[in-house]
């Protein structure tokens, strides 16, 4: 699956000043619901936040995929935020957080889910991809990255 057939660019915001997990979250789901409007805000926030619990979804070097398999779903769908500074997430490298992507599935899509997470963990252990997606100042800008 390509980035470009999951996020669109109006699900990608640049620069957001977010003070923490749950706010981050809120935008996130906030994105996604705005983007597919047969989407329920709380479904997909409480979905983010479900995982959430399980384990937190930071890869490292200020980065965090919060995802979930969404019952009821029916495509697989992504937003982005790039924030203005880093928060606390209780990552495994105490490294504050600034670069999420979060992806919901199907719930009945494994496989898929399993694929797209590698494909995000690989492009997003890219130091030079980091560092594109830190330094651009606007969304489009980001978009353009994350589906090059």
């Amino acid at each position: 699956m390509q980035i470009s057939e999951i996020l669109s660019s109006e699900s990608v915001l640049c620069a957001k000043a977010l003070l923490s997990k749950k706010t981050t979250l809120e935008e996130l789901s906030k994105l996604i619901t705005d983007t597919d409007t047969s989407l329920n805000f709380t479904e997909v926030f409480d979905c983010l936040l479900a995982r959430e619990k399980k384990g937190i979804t930071d890869l490292g070097h200020g980065v965090a995929i919060p995802h979930g398999r969404l019952k009821g779903g029916k495509k697989t769908i992504a937003a982005f935020i790039q924030l203005q500074h880093g928060i606390d997430y209780d990552a495994v490298d105490q490294a504050p957080v600034d670069l999420f992507f979060a992806l919901l599935v199907p719930e009945d899509s494994t496989d898929e889910h399993l694929q797209t997470l590698a494909h995000l963990a690989e492009m997003f252990s890219n130091t030079e991809i980091l560092d594109q997606l830190r330094s651009a100042t606007t969304a489009d800008g980001i978009h353009k990255i994350l589906i090059g």
